[in-house]
This record gives structure tokens, C-alpha cells and sequence, in this order.
């Protein structure tokens, strides 16, 4: 059997991200990101009330560690289910920040807008943000798989993409905050609940 070889005009993604937008400027995003599948293994809803077992624990966990990993976000409300997480993050660092003698994630001086004694921090984008927190937890869960015989997921951990949306005003971060922390109890209705996917 012979592959068929790759045609930019039939084999192609829709990309979900908006046009022309840099996902590294100052701002608020609402993330959800799904796992593979949307395989059940972070735990489960019970009465309205989401209750993770150690996969979803770990997973909270690596969420929590974005702040120290990207000094330039600030993790908001998140709420992990069964087979995705809710997430707002906030890019604090708008684009290049000049630093004094601070040289984590820096750019070499002599790069435009920067001078003598001064580097340039790069504010993160989501999607580097999103990929780091897919490897890390993609790692720890596989550990876990071969040492403490944790359910193995299908081929990966995560889906290849994530959901992203711009949050644009203090009204839109409220309706999203409150969609958020009301996941769990409208669990039976949520698309994402496997019952409810149709193949």
C-alpha cells in the first residue's frame, strides 16, 4: 500500500487562531484544552461537584506552576473535568520589557529598542504557555502509567490543538469566570461529557 505524498490543497488544518493577532500581547484568554479522545482520566463529577483523582490533582498541579514558569502570566480561575480544563490566563508582560541585568528568556543587546547594559524579555505566547503545560503534564502522566499503573491514554495525552478565546472586557472575564466554576454541575449537559459526543 503506498501513502498518497502531502497536498497543501487537501491535507490541511483550519487553524483556530485569529488572523494577524500576537498572542503574546497584554491581555486575558479563557483556554480549554481537551485530552485525546476526550478519555475520562482526570476524574469524575459526583453530584455536581468535580472530584479529581491523582491524574486530575497532577494536572492542577503543573496549571498552578504556569506563574512560575512564565513570570509575565498570572493564572486565574481554572476548573479541571474529567476530560478537558478551564483555564483564564493573563499575559501581564506585553511584548519586549526591558530589564536590568535579567537575562532569563532574554534577547542579546543590540536587538532594536534595547541599550547598553539592558536585555529584552520576550512576553511568552499562548501557545508557548499551552505547550509547555501539555509536555510537562504529558511526562509526569506517563511516569505514572509505568511506575504506579495509572489508565494509559490512546497514542497522546492531550489533543493536538486547544480552544482559545480573546477576553475582551470585565463583563465578558465575569460571564466566563462564572461559566467556569459552574462546569461541574452542568456536567450532564456539557458537550464535552462523553455521553453527550456524537461519533
Amino acid at each position: 500500500m503506498t501513502k498518497n505524498k502531502f497536498n497543501p490543497d487537501i491535507h490541511h488544518r483550519r487553524s483556530i487562531r485569529l488572523n494577524d493577532y500576537d498572542y503574546s500581547q497584554a491581555g486575558a484568554y479563557f483556554v480549554t484544552v481537551c485530552n485525546q479522545g476526550r478519555e475520562s482520566l482526570l476524574g469524575e463529577v459526583m453530584d455536581g461537584e468535580m472530584i479529581l483523582n491523582d491524574a486530575g490533582r497532577m494536572a492542577e498541579q503543573w496549571w498552578l506552576e504556569l506563574n512560575n514558569k512564565f513570570p509575565d502570566i498570572e493564572t486565574d480561575t481554572f476548573m479541571v473535568m474529567p476530560n478537558h480544563l478551564h483555564g483564564i490566563i493573563m499575559i501581564v508582560g506585553a511584548g519586549l520589557k526591558p530589564t536590568q541585568n535579567d537575562t532569563v528568556g532574554a534577547a542579546l543587546c543590540g536587538r532594536p529598542g534595547s541599550k547598553e547594559g539592558q536585555t529584552l524579555r520576550v512576553a511568552p505566547t499562548l501557545g508557548t504557555i499551552m505547550d509547555w503545560y501539555k509536555t510537562m503534564t504529558t511526562n509526569e502522566y506517563i511516569r505514572h502509567v509505568k511506575q504506579d499503573n495509572w489508565l494509559p491514554f490512546p497514542g497522546k495525552l492531550w489533543q493536538r490543538n486547544y480552544h482559545e478565546r480573546v477576553i475582551r472586557n470585565e463583563e465578558e472575564l465575569n460571564r466566563i469566570n462564572e461559566y467556569i466554576m459552574c462546569n461541574p454541575a452542568l456536567w450532564a449537559e456539557d458537550e464535552d461529557n462523553p455521553v453527550n459526543i456524537k461519533e
